[in-house]
Formats: structure tokens, C-alpha cells, sequence
């Protein structure tokens, strides 16, 4: 008999629209070699939608835009620059992908996959900023597997 895994909580603090965007998106990268944590928290205190890392240790982000008025007000995807190697915006299906900037990779994704439509230029992290996101990233990743196994973890954390 195979092994049940327990399935994630939703955090509450995303649409149906963005969770759906996100699965695709966590898909796509999937098959391409990449691994994500959602909601991943850096140390400037700001959320990546996802933080992405392949095979090479590059390091993606993913910022997810659910609307029009989504994308319009929230206007801290430029401070993300500073975590990653590359960073994309991502999209349903039906977004206006005209305003998104040009200087970013582009996802459209519904929650079956996603799709590249614009590949996301390059600029290298420093050495020691990629190590502390790597450090940061695994400790995030092996801390919520574990919660998702036991959920009173959580209760002996220091």
C-alpha cells in the first residue's frame, strides 16, 4: 500500500486566482529541474511568492500577480532584484501582459502548468548572498516538511 502524504494548509492570504497560478507555476518549474517554496520569507522582511533554486544553485523568484489591481498597488517586486538570479512575474491566462515591465521573465499559468513566454535575464547574485538564501532556503523547506508530518513541531521551536 503506498504512503499517504499529508496535504499543505492554505495560508489564507492568497485568491483562489493567485493559489491556482501558483500550483501551475510550481508544476512548470517542477519539470524544468527547478524546486519552489511558496511564500518564501527574506531577511528584508518582504514575502517572494516563490523562491525558486535549479540544479546549479541559481535562484529564481516568482511573483505572482493575480489582477490588474494587483499588479497596479503592489509595487515591491524591485527590491526582489536583490535575492535572486532572476526574476519573473506570473499570470492567469486572461492578464493584460502588455503592462507587466519587460525587464522580467513572464509566466502564464492556470493551476494545471504554465507557460514561458518571456525568459528572465540574468544577473548573478554575490557569493555570499546566494549562500545565506541557500542556508535560509533549506531551513524553510526542511522546516515545513517536518510540520507537514507533525504540526505540533512547531510547539518545541525555540
Amino acid at each position: 500500500m503506498p504512503e499517504t502524504l499529508p496535504e499543505p494548509r492554505e495560508d489564507g492570504r492568497q485568491s483562489p486566482t493567485a493559489r491556482a497560478v501558483q500550483r501551475g507555476v510550481l508544476r512548470h518549474l517542477s519539470a524544468r529541474g527547478l524546486v519552489g517554496v511558496p511564500e518564501f520569507c527574506l531577511v528584508s522582511g518582504r514575502r517572494a511568492d516563490i523562491l525558486a533554486v535549479d540544479g546549479r544553485g541559481e535562484i529564481s523568484i516568482v511573483e505572482i500577480k493575480s489582477s490588474v489591481t494587483d499588479f497596479r498597488t503592489d509595487l515591491k517586486w524591485p527590491d526582489y532584484r536583490a535575492y535572486c538570479d532572476r526574476l519573473l512575474f506570473a499570470v492567469p491566462l486572461d492578464f493584460p501582459v502588455e503592462i507587466l515591465p519587460e525587464e522580467t521573465g513572464l509566466l502564464v499559468a492556470d493551476a494545471f502548468g504554465a507557460e514561458l513566454l518571456r525568459p528572465a535575464p540574468a544577473h548573478p547574485l554575490p557569493a555570499a548572498t546566494r549562500k545565506a538564501l541557500m542556508l535560509r532556503f533549506a531551513h524553510t523547506a526542511a522546516s515545513r516538511l517536518a510540520a507537514l508530518y507533525d504540526p505540533e513541531l512547531t510547539r518545541y521551536s525555540l
